[in-house]
């Protein structure tokens, strides 16, 4: 704004209207009006209100909720008690918990290396049967997953596979949306000439896809492992039928917990919390640091 003065001085004050106008709409001053903070407030409150329900649930007791599945606004009193119940239960809940914990890293991190290989290469390599093979890749995505439940499971049963960590793993190393994310992104946010200059430099083709590509994919690779993570720490559907009760997630326990103690909501509902709490912790700690990287490769693209 320091320099519309200067404006004003030497174009005229029909100038001077038109660029603080013009700066206006580019969001350096403008703040947000009640009708936003509104809209904001109401979607917040829709967002939370199933963790506050879960967690009136899980701090009430089984007779209360039988009597009245309402829980009051304020907490009950046996939430660490319940808490304390689904930790020391039959289920192995720390077993489920590292168990998650391995299968949505580990499937995190190489299916954001596996992703963005294949995304800069649909993006910037040129090969023929490119722009086919892209549109095949997500086509796939129009296949419904349980269409493939049985030809999988029998596969990992011919491999030996059924009731270990690594079926759940090695299906979800890479997927189209990761590769159709990275390849929009990259094909943004990385110009022809970075690739080039290192090119000219002496850089190989996996040197420059280190030191060129993965800074710049940086910010979109970090909400792929992001989304990658929570998909897989609560999923149930795969790991239910290809683990078994001996090797389960933390999901497929908490259906276990809530098989054993029949229907104990107060139980199930603490369980649930429980489950919640990492992801809570994962955002907290990452969530701005993410923003801000999403909008530093947004200025860059």
């Amino acid at each position: 704004m320091s320099s519309v003065p200067m404006i004003e001085q030497t174009a005229g004050k029909g100038a001077a209207r038109y660029a603080r106008r013009k700066l206006g709409m580019s969001g350096g001053t403008r703040r947000a009006g009640w009708g936003t903070y509104l809209i904001l407030t109401i979607v917040l409150l829709i967002s939370v209100y199933p963790l506050y329900y879960a967690t009136q649930l899980a701090s009430s007791d089984a007779a209360t909720i039988a009597k009245n599945p309402i829980p009051p606004l304020l907490p009950q009193g046996n939430f660490f008690n319940n808490m304390n119940r689904v930790l020391n239960s039959d289920i192995n809940f720390w077993k489920a918990f590292w168990n998650s914990v391995t299968v949505s890293t580990v499937t995190a991190v190489f299916l954001v290396i596996f992703s963005t290989l294949a995304g800069y290469a649909f993006a910037k390599l040129r090969f023929r049967g490119k722009g086919p093979l892209l549109l095949f890749v997500i086509a796939t995505m129009a296949v419904p997953a349980q269409l493939g439940i049985v030809p999988l499971f029998i596969v990992m049963s011919k491999l030996g596979l059924t009731g270990n960590l690594a079926a759940v793993i090695i299906p979800n190393l890479v997927t189209a949306f990761g590769v159709f994310w990275m390849t929009q992104y990259l094909r943004q946010a990385l110009p022809y000439e970075l690739i080039e200059a290192a090119r000219v430099d002496g850089c190989s083709m996996i040197q420059t896809f280190r030191h060129v590509a993965i800074p710049a994919a940086a910010p979109a690779a970090a909400m792929l492992a992001l989304f990658t993570f929570v998909a897989q720490w609560t999923n149930f559907f795969w790991p239910f039928i290809v683990l078994d009760a001996s090797n389960p997630t933390l999901p497929v326990a908490l259906q276990l917990l809530q098989a054993s103690y029949f229907k104990d909501y107060s139980l199930i509902m603490a369980g649930v919390v429980i489950s919640t709490l990492p992801l809570i912790l994962v955002f907290i700690v990452t969530g701005r640091r993410l923003v801000a990287g999403v909008m530093e490769g947004a200025v860059k693209g």
